[in-house]
């Protein structure tokens, strides 16, 4: 990767993933897939959101962690999957 981490996705999260990133996560470079997570964590919290019950029986919204984790792991078993 040497320095190509720094783009604007830190900065632009709905912007698009620059093609060199594409290609080094496809590759399985892993601070490129710790970019392309990164770029869609919030996406991916925002499809984990559920009603959650505490223990006295007052429901809430939370983070289904089990939800969030799998959108992860098949994010990335796409990218490494996508056929470039």
């Amino acid at each position: 990767m040497n320095g190509m981490i720094n783009t604007n996705t830190e900065r632009n999260e709905r912007g698009l993933l620059p093609y060199p990133i594409i290609l080094a996560a496809n590759k399985g470079e892993l601070e490129a897939m710790k970019v392309v997570v990164l770029h869609y964590r919030s996406y991916m919290t925002s499809l984990s959101m559920c009603k959650l019950r505490d223990e006295q029986g007052n429901t809430y919204w939370g983070i289904d962690e089990d939800t969030r984790e799998r959108l992860r792991t098949k994010l990335m078993q796409s990218v490494l999957a996508f056929k470039i």
